[in-house]
């Protein structure tokens, strides 16, 4: 119920997914953008209205200072000329001026000096009415007059510094507020952005390690379902379906391989034991072609119930990891190995040296034997005719080494890379009557790695091929081996 629940407010597709979160990140974005837009527009007003209101205050107090110049001029012209029309004129700027002086009360309501100017207005209206002698007298009026008058234009200066100090004030504080905006704003994209892509990077990585665990095993252990857009969903459950049909599958593999090792192990056993009657003479005496006939059926069939074993080998190992850890002669187990192609190395006319034991170990008996034996096999099929096959153990470092080295036709570097990929066939010919299953080396390097090692083709002053077996100490507690490792020419079998 909380899953169909939680799963309402959820797209139905990528593509709405990618859409909602490309909206909802630019969401911030555009309101950010709308508002630094409010916040230009308003500084942009107030500039203008205040840069129209300075002209336009500026303007009026020089026109004022001008008119008192022209009216003090006009009245002295008087004093002296005595005409009239003068007078007139006179009374033209005063009145202009008086209408001046009122828009500019306005803007310097308490100001001292556009008080005085008032009350010199009144005394130089006075004038015209005045006799000659009296008006002349008067004319000193003007020059207070033209003192207050200059220091009203300077105070009208100031107001407007005072204003233009204000608007810039004004546009800090909108500065601080955007950074501010912005701030939280990009952060609060920066977060959505997180979780949009967590939203759809959470599911695809999901998808991931489900594949990743499909290819690595064969099946993803216990998958959680995966939770996001529709596609994504649907292929989860494609993954699902094919997670069964890869275990149906392998289980198909597994059982053919039983059961064609089986049946293959009967008749062969029936062929190898019929030969071995036929040349113990149960059937009479046999001449020399016959005989050499014989064993090359022999040989072949031994050849072949080997690739069966590697078979059952590579099947096992696929399936079970168990090791039964226990202290071990790693010498004892060499010869054990050695003991079993005595046989084909005396065919082959190889020598082999092995090194002495005792050398104790942990480790575990049937992978190191199926191991070391994948690699003696190795060396029998490809070695060469009367050559050498040297094995040789050191325990350094809490690691087992063991190296395994025959003389012969180097491995080719295009090989080396898939050297140890199950049923890869490289270029070098097996020498036999049959063909390599492609497996033995890959059984060896899965027995390596199931005792937690690793094996390598190394390099080798003296012989063709080296393989190099590492196994670690299963434990701190037998890091160190109970003897002292001995190298190569301790036996010499034929």
């Amino acid at each position: 119920m909380t899953s169909a629940v939680s799963r309402r407010w959820r797209p139905r597709s990528l593509l709405q997914l990618v859409l909602l979160a490309f909206l909802m990140v630019m969401l911030p974005l555009a309101v950010l953008m709308f508002q630094a837009g409010q916040a230009l527009s308003e500084l942009s007003r107030l500039a203008d209205q205040s840069a129209r209101q300075a002209v336009e205050e500026t303007r009026r107090a020089r026109t004022l200072g001008a008119l008192a110049l022209e009216m003090e001029r006009g009245a002295r012209q008087y004093a002296v000329v005595e005409q009239e029309s003068l007078l007139e004129i006179y009374d033209e700027r005063l009145a202009e001026y008086r209408r001046l002086l009122a828009k500019q009360r306005e803007l310097l309501p308490d100001d001292p000096d556009v008080e005085a100017l008032s009350g010199q207005l009144d005394r130089l209206a006075e004038l015209p009415e005045l006799p000659l002698e009296a008006f002349k007298q008067r004319l000193t009026d003007f020059l207070p007059f033209a003192e207050h008058t200059e220091a009203m234009r300077h105070a009208t200066n100031r107001r407007i510094d005072d204003r233009l100090d204000l608007i810039r004030q004004r546009a800090e504080t909108v500065q601080h507020r955007l950074w501010w905006q912005t701030a939280a704003l990009v952060s609060a994209s920066l977060i959505l952005m997180l979780l949009f892509t967590r939203l759809i990077v959470r599911p695809v990585r999901q998808l991931e390690r489900r594949i990743l665990g499909i290819g690595s095993t064969g099946r993803s252990a216990q998958p959680s379902p995966v939770q996001g857009p529709a596609e994504l969903v649907s292929l989860d459950e494609r993954l699902d379906w094919l997670s069964s049909r890869l275990d149906e599958l392998e289980e198909q593999k597994q059982q053919f391989l039983r059961h064609m090792s089986h049946e293959l192990k009967t008749p062969l056993a029936s062929v190898r034991e019929g030969s071995a009657l036929l040349a113990d003479g149960v059937a009479g005496d046999l001449t020399d072609h016959q005989r050499e006939i014989l064993e090359l059926i022999d040989a072949s069939g031994g050849e072949l119930q080997q690739l069966i074993e590697q078979l059952l080998d590579y099947n096992l190992l696929q399936h079970n990891q168990r090791l039964e850890i226990e202290r071990l002669d790693v010498a004892t187990v060499v010869k054990e190995v050695l003991a079993k192609h005595h046989l084909g190395l005396q065919q082959k006319g190889m020598s082999v040296h092995c090194f002495d034991g005792p050398l104790i170990w942990r480790l575990d008996r049937t992978a190191t034997a199926r191991l070391l034996d994948n690699l003696v096999s190795n060396a029998v099929a490809y070695g060469e005719d009367g050559g050498e096959l040297e094995i040789r153990a050191r325990a350094t470092h809490g690691c087992l080494v063991v190296e395994v080295a025959n003389s012969g036709e180097p491995i080719p570097e295009e090989d080396r890379a898939r050297l140890f990929e199950a049923f890869y066939q490289g270029r070098i010919r097996r020498k036999g009557a049959l063909k390599g299953s492609g497996i033995g080396l890959s059984v060896a390097a899965d027995c390596a790695r199931l005792q937690h090692g690793s094996l390598v083709l190394a390099e080798d002053d003296r012989l063709a091929v080296c393989f190099r077996l590492t196994l670690p100490a299963p434990d701190a507690d037998h890091q160190e081996s109970l003897t002292a490792p001995a190298v190569a020419d301790a036996r010499n079998d034929p």
